[in-house]
């Protein structure tokens, strides 16, 4: 339905903003031998997506994908490399203190780079669903549940792949060499993603219809924007999860190894997360979305536990390895609860916030566990994250009874 293109195309396409917060992170904390400073670095680009990627999927609704798309690759672009030649230029002048005109310049940057990222996993959702348009009433159900598994999948991959990029080249070459790839690729690829021929489905201003998915929890006429907040909040706590667990690891290697093995051990929790994410389209239609929901998030929270058992690398990998496992159902099934839940009209919207809230949380937990890293250790570090996953579980319980109570009605 897509072209054989589209697949690799959108998956490439959304490294780089894999790459963005932990490369920040892993130039920063190198630069300035400030865990905080990384945190906080960190933290300014998902504090920057958070706002921006909401206003860039209303752009996409109102004005096409494709302009948004192609005016934000370029100015991420150059922004990305303000922020390599600020690190360099500032940091090491000052000693990298954390009140320092120099740092709260870079955060700024950093701001403004995190606020013009390319939100293509959301808008391919978008794609998705005005493809599924096409098909018969009884088949477009499960096309979404593949779809966004898929899209699921493709999340994992890239927080495989963004990592791990960072983690080898800032460990092989240099701490720069990741954000300049980043940009680069930012630049072609996702232009190259923004001209493709199914930006064509969704066009600006997608006409008001019924919500596609598998049960009826939205109506067209009277959107539930209650319903919409549920899972932005839960994304909210995925993000303080990704963020703060980036953040303790780097602290953790810092200890145990070297910081610029962060990365790489980061990606081993999306490698086995990106597994079961795939996992998702072939789950049976009767397990509903909420008790997937509530299911995958205990599990997360009892694997996130295990975070302050390794005293070793070797330890951490194994734990790393089980930790990820519920991760991309969760987030999975979270898409798919906003795409069931939101306004046809206000797809990209929705799904970008969506996004906003991974990010937005994983400003908030690269903050948090930053500090609490500086201050009294990885292992104290680990808590964000346990209790992020906590959090999630008690959302998915507050929704499996609102969505039921709905669907009932």
């Amino acid at each position: 339905m897509a072209g054989r293109s589209y697949i690799p195309l959108g998956l490439m396409a959304r490294v780089p903003l894999a790459m963005l917060t932990i490369g920040v992170l892993t130039l920063v904390t190198n630069v300035s031998n400030s865990y905080a400073i990384g945190g906080f670095a960190a933290g300014a680009i998902g504090l920057g997506a958070a706002v921006g990627a909401p206003v860039g999927g209303y752009l996409a609704d109102r004005l096409g994908q494709k302009p948004v798309l192609i005016v934000a690759a370029v100015v991420n672009a150059l922004l990305v490399g303000a922020v390599v030649a600020l690190a360099y230029a500032l940091l090491p002048e000052h000693g990298a203190q954390l009140g320092d005109a120099s740092t709260l310049a870079l955060l700024g940057v950093a701001l403004l780079a995190g606020g013009t990222s390319p939100q293509v996993g959301p808008l391919s959702r978008v794609r998705w669903m005005a493809l599924s348009r096409k098909l018969p009433e009884p088949e477009r159900g499960p096309m979404v549940d593949t779809a966004l598994s898929l899209e699921g999948t493709a999340d994992e991959i890239t927080f495989v792949l963004g990592p791990a990029l960072v983690g080898l080249l800032a460990s092989l070459v240099a701490p720069w060499l990741p954000l300049v790839l980043a940009a680069a690729m930012t630049l072609a690829l996702v232009t190259l993603w923004a001209v493709h021929p199914t930006v064509k489905v969704v066009g600006a201003r997608p006409a008001t219809s019924t919500s596609v998915g598998s049960v009826g929890y939205v109506s067209p006429n009277r959107p539930n924007w209650f319903l919409v907040a549920v899972p932005v909040a839960a994304m909210l706590c995925m993000g303080t999860f990704f963020g703060s667990a980036q953040t303790a690891l780097t602290a953790f290697t810092g200890v145990h190894g070297s910081v610029d093995q962060a990365g790489l051990m980061y990606a081993i929790m999306g490698a086995s997360s990106a597994f079961t994410a795939l996992s998702v389209a072939y789950w049976p239609a009767k397990f509903s979305y909420p008790w997937r929901w509530v299911m995958a998030a205990a599990l997360m929270t009892a694997g996130s536990a295990a975070f302050l058992l390794p005293t070793s690398l070797g330890q951490m990998v194994w734990v790393l390895l089980l930790a990820g496992l519920p991760v991309g159902p969760v987030m999975v099934t979270i898409f798919s609860v906003g795409s069931v839940v939101a306004p046809p009209q206000w797809m990209g919207t929705v799904m970008t916030a969506l996004a906003s809230g991974v990010v937005a949380g994983t400003a908030l937990g690269s903050s948090l566990s930053g500090s609490l890293a500086q201050g009294s250790g990885y292992h104290v570090a680990f808590l964000v994250p346990i209790a992020a996953a906590g959090a999630l579980f008690l959302l998915g319980l507050a929704a499996a009874a609102v969505l039921r109570g709905r669907a009932r009605a």
